[in-house]
Order: structure tokens, then sequence, then C-alpha cells
């Protein structure tokens, strides 16, 4: 027999979009939620169908497993496209602690200030102490090292 040259990938989007469809059962139906469509600004009714994961769509889906929101609000996550965390005074983890109740599941840190202190030995730091957070943490290359004459970072790059 042939091996197909499908990826696992191309599986999953596969069902993916036959869960979209209505065509497969939803891995889980949220029932009844006011959903908030941030490009239109609306709060729209219905299901929301997840699979593997994912949001496969909104609408009036079934699913495998259904959990009744009975119309609660529901938002996407909010994207803090360019922080310093390290100008909170809290290392990754205790920033994550105050950020994810809110709302906010992803940031864009530029980590500028602890590269003025610190030199590479703190943007590592700072990589390090952000794995397995339940924020998404995406670093940006320091934009200023140090950021004027007057200066004095006390770390050699």
């Amino acid at each position: 027999m042939a091996e197909s040259s499908f990826s696992p990938q191309h599986s999953q989007l596969s069902n993916l979009l036959s869960v979209a469809r209505g065509d497969t059962p939803a891995d889980l139906v949220l029932r009844n939620a006011r959903i908030l469509n941030v490009f239109s600004g609306e709060i729209e009714s219905g299901d929301i169908a997840i699979c593997g994961g994912r949001i496969a769509g909104i609408g009036k889906y079934d699913g495998k497993a259904i959990e009744d929101l009975a119309g609660a609000y529901v938002a996407p996550g909010l994207i803090d496209a360019h922080v310093h965390i390290e100008s909170s005074l809290c290392i990754p983890p205790h920033f994550a602690s105050a950020v994810v109740p809110c709302g906010v599941t992803t940031v864009v840190t530029d980590p500028h200030e602890i590269a003025n202190v610190a030199g590479i030995p703190g943007i590592r730091f700072m990589i390090d102490a952000s794995r397995d957070l339940p924020l998404k943490v995406l670093f940006m290359a320091p934009s200023c090292v140090p950021a004027t004459d007057m200066a004095t970072s006390g770390a050699v790059a």
C-alpha cells in the first residue's frame, strides 16, 4: 500500500474545514454565545465550533461536547503589539499573571531596557523566563542599546 503524501497539517486542515462546513461534529461547541466581531464592532449571537483547539466556525453547529454559555460574551484574545515587560518591574511570569486575566494573550516585547542594563544575558533571561507561560511572548531585537550617549549600560555585547 502506498504511503499517503498528505502531511499531518493537511489532515488537520481537512478536518477543520469539514467541521466548518458542518459535515463533521466539532470537538466542542460553545452554544448560545454573544460574540464580539472585532471587524464590524457588532455583537453576534451564535455557536462557536472548536476543532483541534482551533475555531472552525461561528453559526449553528453540533459537537461531541456542548457547553451552553447562556448568552455570555466571547471576545478574541488581545495582542499588545509593543511593550517593555521590564518597565512593569515584573519578570515575565508575574507580568503574565497581571495581563492574562484582562484578556491579553500575546505581547510583542522590546527588551531594550534590560539589554541596556544586562546585555545579551539579560535578554536571554527574559526569553527563558517567558517559556511555558499562558501568555505568548514574542521578542523584538532591542531598539536602542544604549538609548543615548549619556547612558551607561554596564553591559558588554
